[in-house]
């Protein structure tokens, strides 16, 4: 069978639980820092569209989401995930390319941003024109930072008083 990747709508909602779920594990599982979200939360990205989705068959095999902030002035791509089942075969970099292309036909003079430790997302960034950021250049909305309240290095977030954390900040700004 070949895997569908698919921006995400209402034929999908059965999937909240189990991508929430993925997130979770791979976070306890690999020690990844990875901000937890509820299926609720997810829900409600899948139901707005705001979400890619890919299936083999029923099997969640990768998702992201993205979310406005400040007025629409900045859009963040989170929660990219891979079942580890099917690493190595370019999901992210298509599941990537699929939520950037969505919120920019949605949103084309939108910042764009996301915060990773991995190597790998930093290419896809990369190539989809992002460029590393101070946090500075990012949003200010208080409600965004507090989505990193779950992840296990938001005391040096706190600490540093957003100035420093582990994950990388990237952006593509549309003006540039």
């Amino acid at each position: 069978m070949e895997i569908r990747i698919e921006i995400g709508g209402e034929k999908h909602r059965n999937y909240a639980s189990v991508i929430s779920e993925m997130i979770q594990n791979a976070a306890q599982k690999k020690g990844t820092i990875l901000a937890l979200r509820k299926p609720e939360f997810i829900l409600e990205k899948i139901i707005q569209g705001k979400s890619v989705i890919a299936l083999d068959e029923e099997i969640v095999v990768g998702f992201c989401y993205f979310q406005n902030w400040e007025n629409d002035a900045f859009i963040a791509h989170s929660g990219l995930i891979i079942n580890e089942n099917y690493l190595g075969r370019g999901l992210s970099k298509k599941i990537k390319k699929l939520i950037f292309d969505v919120s920019r036909q949605k949103f084309p003079k939108a910042k764009i941003f996301g915060l990773t430790t991995s190597l790998p997302v930093m290419k896809i960034n990369s190539e989809l024109g992002y460029r590393p950021v101070t946090f500075s250049e990012l949003t200010d909305d208080e409600q965004f930072w507090k989505g990193c309240q779950s992840c296990v290095n938001y005391d040096i977030l706190t600490r540093t008083e957003r100035k420093n954390c582990l994950c990388t900040g990237m952006l593509m700004n549309p003006n540039e």
